[in-house]
């Protein structure tokens, strides 16, 4: 099972353990856990055959399709709804900041995620773009709209660095978000939330294709099967409340963020 950034940190080597043990446990086999560096870095992890599940984000899964191969099994939906399995991109600053809208953000320093990262990346730029007329290029170039622009690697960097008062303001997925609060590492007073998102499709689980069909199945039924609360919890930022659960995925929940792409990607 391979990891992005956001997922492999020691907060959550608990439950990373514990679902791998789980599904080793139900597939007679051993599991081992593999942690990527970026997000090109699980594809190519899952390119090589040396990674064979990732739970991608929604850009990254695209492109994981189109270079590795790869195929949705389960996403997560509250109340095992999947007309409900979203999430959104929220926009934070620092609680008083005096950054109330977007426009006020020209000429402040902004931190994205990571280059391939949907929530992080790719969703506020369009929103930006949609917002002020204009081109990735000039999000993304310092002095152009932002006075300088950095990428923080991880959705839990930008939003201490904005805490921190180290940058004005960052992307945040709000599922992340949420268990960052339900862990107790951050406060709802330390920051204020200045935009959001239209919902965005949530990333499938994947796996790779190549393996064995029986195999596949017996991954999905577990995965399906899955009901360790604090997983969800904890690692996933799901509150009990929502009951969440893995539903099955299919590879047309995505078409949403082919267009994303589209709009977005310089060509």
């Amino acid at each position: 099972m391979c990891y992005l950034l956001n997922e492999a940190t020691e907060e959550f080597a608990e439950y990373r353990s514990g679902i791998q043990n789980d599904l080793g446990a139900a597939l007679g086999i051993k599991v081992t856990e593999i942690n990527a560096a970026d997000y090109n870095a699980v594809v190519e992890a899952m390119r090589t055959g040396h990674a064979d599940i990732a739970s991608f984000g929604p850009v990254t899964y695209v492109q994981a399709v189109q270079r590795a191969g790869v195929e949705a099994m389960v996403v997560v939906a509250p109340f095992g709804d999947k007309s409900q399995a979203g999430y959104t991109s929220k926009i934070i600053v620092k609680a008083g900041s005096p950054i109330k809208t977007l426009q006020d953000l020209r000429g402040k320093t902004f931190a994205f995620v990571d280059p391939a990262s949907t929530s992080g990346n790719y969703v506020p730029t369009l929103e930006l773009m949609n917002a002020f007329g204009l081109t990735n290029e000039d999000i993304h170039t310092n002095g152009r709209f932002f006075a300088s622009v950095s990428f923080s690697g991880r959705h839990q960097n930008g939003l201490q660095a904005v805490i921190n008062g180290d940058i004005d303001a960052a992307p945040v997925a709000s599922d992340i978000l949420d268990g960052e609060l339900a862990a107790g590492r951050v406060k709802a007073s330390d920051f204020v939330v200045i935009h959001q998102s239209p919902i965005i499709p949530n990333a499938p689980i994947s796996i790779r294709k190549e393996l064995p069909a029986d195999l596949k199945a017996k991954v999905k039924q577990f995965f399906l099967g899955y009901k360790d609360s604090d997983y969800f919890e904890f690692m996933l930022g799901w509150p009990p409340e929502r009951k969440p659960q893995f539903v099955e995925a299919n590879d047309r929940d995505m078409d949403y963020v082919r267009d994303l792409m589209a709009k977005v990607i310089p060509k």
